[in-house]
């Protein structure tokens, strides 16, 4: 005859292993999902690429860093240093106030503050600041792959592939619109138009070429009522290049 083992004991020693096992399954996540709060090395940008930020690898854990940022009427910041525990000292306005560069980690990005007070001031022009947060550009959108990928559409337009060319600077309009300078922005969307109006497709010119109709409609005059002198002047011949190719794709 068999002899059938007690069924309690096992049942509550598959229960009590079951138990166990949630519990590290439901824990493990938590670990997993902790926001990244260390400064890694790599290319940085701000929102509508004002400022860039380069980090990478310096001595005994530091970070050697970069920062190029572009204000109002072609004013600009440039700094260098070495970042050591989210810090920097810099030369300030005088000796006894040096400029203190401070930059954390946050879920928008880095976080870059200059101080105390004016001390920073020294770095910069009068109309710039490089106290913006920069976030990483998707790979299409780093300065060196938009240089490329601009070097390749002129040699598609120029040797008159539109459609190969329209294949490169379309997706990276979409895809860097976050990333791009207002004027490079501007350059990008009249050379997209003129490529279209070549293939024929005048509706998807006249939606590209939209965010800067308003603009088009100004005289150069009213432009430079209404831009810093420096900037008028960068941001003139693209407003001409707007007012042709929104004729030419009417």
């Amino acid at each position: 005859m068999l002899s059938l083992l007690p069924r309690q004991p096992i049942h509550a020693s598959v229960i009590a292993l079951f138990a166990a096992f949630a519990a590290l399954v439901v824990s493990a996540p938590t670990v997993a999902q902790q926001p990244a709060t260390t400064i890694a090395p790599g290319e940085y940008v701000s929102e509508g690429g004002a400022g860039h930020l380069t980090l990478k690898p310096g001595k005994a854990g530091a970070l050697n860093f970069a920062i190029s940022s572009t204000g109002d009427n072609g004013h600009a910041c440039s700094l260098e240093g070495e970042l050591r525990n989210g810090r920097a000292k810099l030369e300030g306005v005088d000796d006894k106030k040096p400029c203190i560069v401070t930059m954390k980690m946050t879920p928008g990005g880095i976080d870059v503050k200059g101080g105390p007070d004016d001390a920073c001031l020294i770095h910069c022009g009068a109309r710039a600041t490089f106290e913006m947060v920069y976030f990483q550009p998707a790979a299409a959108c780093t300065a060196s792959a938009v240089a490329a990928t601009r070097k390749a559409f002129k040699q598609r337009y120029d040797g008159k592939q539109f459609a190969e060319a329209r294949a490169l600077l379309e997706p990276m309009l979409k895809t860097c619109d976050r990333s791009l300078f207002w004027l490079e922005k501007g350059r990008v969307r009249n050379d997209l138009a003129v490529t279209l109006h070549k293939l024929g497709d005048t509706a998807t010119c006249r939606a590209v070429l939209q965010p800067l109709a308003e603009d088009a409609k100004m005289t150069d005059a009213g432009v430079r009522e209404n831009y810093p002198p420096s900037d008028a002047d960068m941001y003139l011949p693209i407003v001409r290049a707007t007012r042709t190719n929104l004729k030419l794709c009417s």
